[in-house]
């Protein structure tokens, strides 16, 4: 694979990066490239290039700023191959998987606000007794968004997608992890004619990024990562009175009902529950199983787990792959040897697998015979562990369900769609699935409690990026011209 500088990318071109950390490989732990890590001087920079090129592509009208984000989409998509393989060398996710989440989804995100921009109204017409409001919509400014490793392409996709759409002007900050497929957004945005400074690139560390949250420069921040960032990213908004979406973490429950078809829950589950290694803020890693098929569950979810292909990412044929780092792979051993001790049950996995001594790999794990209060059924662990949980029935399963400081996603099987609504509907959580789950870029994602505030994809992802001004005029409307 081709190693390019580290370089940072700024008002519309790439510079070389005064700080660079070693981006390595998950499956193999040697060194992959070296990645570019932004200073304060890099981010006073970019955020400087950002509200320069505001006004002017504030200015742009909305369908020609959609033109050019179907071209960003044209250029992202024309480096697939390469992109999916980058990330998960970075990752360590899985390429079949990979080529979804960092390829096609991203793709489809920037072309879905495209078309948003492309019929966007600006300003609407609201009569009263008196005479009327001009409702306008305007773009809230230069965003600061910052995004994790997990899943670097996607996440970016849905912050630059509805703020570019928006009119507003974006400073993208990727984690270090994956400082080196951040380089396709730079490049994307340059071949597709974007003007200098609308969108820049500037990977970087923890202080980076705290810098780019305060900074005076920026009006909006969009923060994808843990909760317990999450928590300092909003206090410091909130003293600054800026305005802040916050995507955070999760310990979302998968409801077996007691008339579920088995097959068709364990199929879901193999994404749901360990999906990217269980590095995804949206995976079940609760399992809760009525008490009359505890041990049923038990059984084809450890069955389901232990059939499951560790290995290479990139190898086709691999259902998960290793950890991002020793780091991680720490945190996620150290949970399970936390398991252990309360008392719950390895059913499967347990550890590091046996047949690979490189790389950060964990095996799949599951965990029977214990309750909610346990805390590897408390805390995200971020990594391939699922606990199940037994409960006697359904108002008892939510009340499961709702006992978590969490509420991202969540998931009802049951034969019944009708019954396993309603439990849906009171399950608390941002996003829930009947029998598959699926986050659709035309509805809104996001959490609820300690799992975030506001919401990305659909158009209230849009509406994030947009202030609301009301102009009162007395007597009826006449025609004004509208973006």
């Amino acid at each position: 694979m081709k190693v390019v500088e580290p370089e940072l990318f700024i008002d519309g071109q790439f510079r070389r990066a005064d700080g660079a950390e070693p981006v390595i490989e998950a499956a193999t732990e040697l060194l992959l490239g070296k990645g570019p890590s932004a200073t304060l001087a890099d981010v006073d920079d970019a955020v400087a290039s950002a509200r320069e090129a505001l006004p002017d592509w504030k200015a742009t009208p909305a369908v020609e700023r959609a033109q050019l984000i179907e071209r960003l989409a044209d250029a992202v998509e024309s480096r697939a191959d390469h992109t999916n393989e980058l990330c998960t060398r970075e990752i360590g996710m899985p390429i079949t998987m990979s080529r979804t989440y960092n390829s096609a989804l991203p793709v489809a995100i920037l072309r879905y606000y495209a078309g948003l921009a492309a019929k966007m109204d600006s300003e609407e017409f609201r009569p009263s007794l008196t005479g009327h409001t001009i409702v306008r919509r305007e773009p809230v400014g230069v965003v600061g968004a910052i995004v994790p490793w997990n899943v670097p392409q996607v996440l970016g996709a849905a912050k630059m997608g509805p703020a570019l759409a928006a009119g507003c002007t974006v400073v993208l900050k990727p984690a270090p992890e994956t400082a080196l497929d951040a380089r396709v957004f730079g490049e994307a945005a340059a071949e597709a004619g974007l003007p200098p400074g609308v969108l820049n690139v500037i990977p970087g560390g923890d202080e980076a990024g705290a810098y780019l949250v305060r900074h005076p420069g920026i009006d909006k921040v969009a923060f994808t990562g843990s909760t317990e960032v999450g928590r300092q990213i909003a206090e410091t908004c909130g003293r600054l009175m800026r305005p802040v979406t916050l995507e955070l973490g999760g310990k979302s429950a998968a409801i077996v009902l007691d008339d579920a078809d088995l097959d068709l829950t364990m199929r879901e589950l193999r994404m749901l529950s360990f999906g990217n290694n269980g590095q995804i803020c949206i995976a079940n890693s609760r399992v809760l199983a009525p008490k009359s098929r505890y041990s049923e569950v038990v059984t084809a979810l450890a069955d389901m787990a232990s059939s499951l292909v560790v290995g290479n990412p990139l190898d086709d044929d691999v259902d998960i792959g290793p950890l991002v780092s020793s780091r991680q792979q720490e945190r996620v051993l150290g949970y399970i040897e936390a398991g252990k001790a309360e008392g719950a049950r390895v059913v499967t996995g347990g550890g590091k697998p046996a047949n690979h001594t490189r790389g950060w790999f964990v095996a799949p794990t599951v965990f029977a015979d214990l309750d909610n209060s346990a805390r590897i059924a408390r805390e995200e662990i971020f990594g391939p562990v699922v606990s199940v949980i037994p409960y006697g029935s359904d108002s008892e399963a939510v009340d499961i369900a709702n006992d978590s400081e969490f509420g991202l996603a969540g998931t009802v099987f049951s034969s019944d769609e009708t019954r396993a609504t309603e439990i849906a509907r009171a399950v608390q959580t941002g996003t829930i699935g009947v029998n598959q789950y699926q986050p659709d870029i035309d509805a809104p994602f996001g959490g609820v409690k300690a799992s975030g505030v506001g919401r990305e994809f659909g158009p209230e992802g849009l509406a994030a990026y947009q202030t609301v001004k009301s102009i009162f005029r007395a007597g009826p409307p006449n025609s004004i011209g509208s973006e």
